[in-house]
């Protein structure tokens, strides 16, 4: 299906009024999704429950999202890649990693369960990434501050934690 783009490009998906795309990944057709919200919260589902369709449809439902809640990323997670890790990080710089294990397959259209315990402290979540112990991760704040340290420096933590500081920020910053 886009195997002959046009000068002006394709469409690739009909978005929605008030929706964006904001990722897409190449998938083997075997792996598992999993998608991520800002208040915290994540679903876990294999692939093969979103039928293949046409490049001009909207897609399915992949998650259900509370009234001022959005969807902050997705990863496309091999399962049989057990080097690799879920990694989260909030707002207010805390972090964490956790095994792709304490993510149960659900079916896709569900609310999700709790990825990171969203505090005051914390701030609303904003990146979720399938990392190995070999990467490294770079944050940049607001106002262009940026770290870089390793995943490795990460300890594996439960799936409903606050995690760890990952970056000290000012009170006003994020």
């Amino acid at each position: 299906a886009f195997s002959r783009p046009r000068a002006n490009g394709i469409n690739a998906i009909t978005i929605n009024e008030g929706d964006q795309l904001i990722e897409a990944k190449l998938t083997t057709g075997k792996n598992e999704i999993i998608m991520a919200n800002r208040k915290g919260r994540a679903i876990r589902f294999n692939e093969e429950k979103v039928r293949p369709m046409g490049r001009t449809a909207a897609g399915v439902k992949a998650m259900t999202l509370d009234e001022n809640d959005e969807v902050i990323g997705m990863i496309s997670a091999n399962p049989e890649r057990t080097d690799y890790s879920v990694l989260v990080v909030s707002e207010k710089g805390n972090g964490k990693r956790s095994s792709l294990d304490d993510y149960r397959i659900t079916n896709r259209g569900g609310k999700g369960v709790k990825t990171m315990n969203i505090t005051e402290k914390t701030g609303d979540l904003i990146a979720i990434k399938f990392v190995s112990e070999f990467d490294d991760l770079m944050i940049t704040t607001a106002e262009g501050i940026v770290i870089r340290t390793p995943v490795s420096d990460m300890r594996l933590m439960g799936r409903a934690t606050q995690g760890v500081k990952v970056i000290r920020i000012q009170e006003n910053e994020s």
